[in-house]
């Protein structure tokens, strides 16, 4: 009965998305820059989404899966996401980083032939279309979307989805305040907006900065979720930012009719109060409008 009363303005979202990013595996879980425990901070991430209770329409892994691009590594990664994506009933959404190798992403995550062509492709949750970009360059750590990538994302964008479409792309067309991803930075960001600008493309996932941000890219809305394997470090001068193992999160993403949000979720094992529970939320739902504000909303002398 509480999930049939709406509290506010906004009835419930109409679509709920995981959103995760740079997981770094590595071929025998070796600790990435001999300290880092990328396998237990996935674990760990993975935990805490699923004890939230959702059952997401999607799960967006925005690039970087892997550290090496080692055909181990992502089948490792395959045999931790599966089975929870499973439990949750929902698609895994994979996309490729500069870190992600496509030829053995394509053989031992998708299934596929090896191939070094573009990973992309399109969902369609219940009318929200996802598409999954790449922009990773073989060979290198900046980003690009080629010519004939932007051509086939302006045909998928030429007739508009009944919920409007999200895209997924490990390097975010936003700039950082960071030197070192200056410099890795989505290049020639002006041929994207072209086909981004006017379409129906409501939201831009990313990842890379191992932090999360936000930003606007063509008048759309983008949100960079943060690292689960390690976070870099803000409370830095610019010049001196460096990864920490800590703040690793992962964000909810609720697709509304008019407005799309991103909540941060932080991984952490801390203290919590027990004021609000379901219980509390089923007694706010058996109240009239008036009486939950009388009740929870006015100031007591």
């Amino acid at each position: 009965m509480v999930a049939t009363v709406q509290f506010g303005q906004y009835p419930p979202a109409r679509r709920t998305l995981l959103h995760l990013s740079d997981t770094h595996l590595l071929a025998g879980n070796r600790p990435l820059g001999g300290r880092f425990d990328t396998a237990a901070n996935l674990t760990r991430t993975l935990e805490a989404a699923e004890a939230i209770g959702i059952r997401p329409d999607a799960i967006v892994f925005t690039g970087d899966l892997t550290d090496l691009g080692e055909p181990e590594a992502y089948e490792a990664l395959r045999k931790a996401v599966e089975p929870v994506a499973a439990r949750l009933g929902a698609p895994v959404v994979w996309v490729a980083g500069n870190h992600d190798e496509r030829p053995a992403m394509r053989s031992a995550l998708l299934g596929q032939d090896e191939s070094q062509h573009p990973i992309t492709g399109v969902w369609d949750l219940g009318g929200l279309r996802l598409v999954a970009l790449d922009s990773s360059v073989p060979g290198w750590h900046h980003g690009d979307l080629d010519t004939a990538q932007l051509e086939w994302l302006r045909g998928v964008l030429a007739a508009p989805a009944p919920l409007g479409t999200i895209l997924a792309l490990h390097h975010p067309p936003l700039p950082s305040h960071v030197p070192l991803f200056d410099i890795l930075e989505l290049r020639d960001q002006g041929r994207f907006a072209e086909v981004v600008a006017g379409s129906d493309v409501r939201a831009i996932l990313a990842g890379h900065l191992h932090y999360s941000t936000s930003g606007t890219f063509a008048g759309v809305p983008v949100s960079v979720a943060a690292a689960t394997c390690y976070t870099m470090n803000l409370a830095r001068a610019a010049v001196d930012v460096n990864g920490m193992d800590a703040g690793q999160s992962f964000h909810l993403v609720h697709v509304y009719d008019d407005t799309i949000t991103h909540a941060v979720v932080p991984v952490v094992d801390a203290p919590t109060s027990d004021v609000f529970s379901a219980e509390w939320v089923e007694r706010m739902s058996l109240l009239t409008p008036e009486q939950r504000l009388e009740e929870f909303s006015r100031k007591r002398a």
